[in-house]
């Protein structure tokens, strides 16, 4: 981890990498161009400072196995774009903000106390090790891409197919 001030092209090069990446997968980096590229920069001091890229709206302890959920893309941010149109950080954002249909509002925190999150954490390692899956299966009617999540993507990350496309399989 080295130290000192985060490069213009360092930004740049990694908001052209989020970009692609987020529209491959169906998914959009927020519209306003400043705003994300503070995030970003946010990102990459937090990457320097810890060694991986945590949220940068977020309080990370510098301890990798407690900062896994929020290491972006954080483990929130599809419930969030599903009930709020933006993750926590609005760093993604749905189509109905990309488009301006939609503003970008303040999202309550999904993110459990570290206790909590211990607990969360063995009981999903319970219902692994019994055969029971934490969340529903979704599969993609277009191509049979397949996802264990509360809600189907907003786009298939395979074939682009729209969410109204998968049907819950498991």
């Amino acid at each position: 981890m080295s130290g000192g001030p985060v490069g213009r092209d360092e930004i740049e090069k990694l908001y052209r990498r989020l970009y692609d990446e987020a529209e491959a997968g169906g998914y959009h980096l927020n519209p306003d161009h400043a705003f994300t590229m503070d995030l970003i920069e946010g990102l990459l001091v937090n990457d320097r400072r810890y060694g991986y890229m945590s949220c940068p709206c977020r309080l990370a302890s510098g301890v990798t196995a407690e900062d896994l959920d929020i290491i972006c893309p954080c483990d929130y941010r599809d419930p969030d774009l599903n009930d709020h149109d933006a993750c926590y950080c609005a760093l993604y954002v749905s189509q109905k903000v990309l488009s301006g249909e939609q503003a970008v509002r303040p999202i309550p925190e999904r993110r459990p106390d570290l206790g909590k999150r211990g607990a969360a954490a063995r009981k999903s390692a319970e219902n692994v090790a019994s055969g029971a899956l934490p969340y529903p299966v979704w599969r993609c009617k277009v191509c049979g891409y397949l996802c264990a999540r509360e809600n189907p993507p907003e786009a298939c990350p395979v074939c682009k197919a729209k969410k109204d496309r998968f049907e819950r399989f498991i």
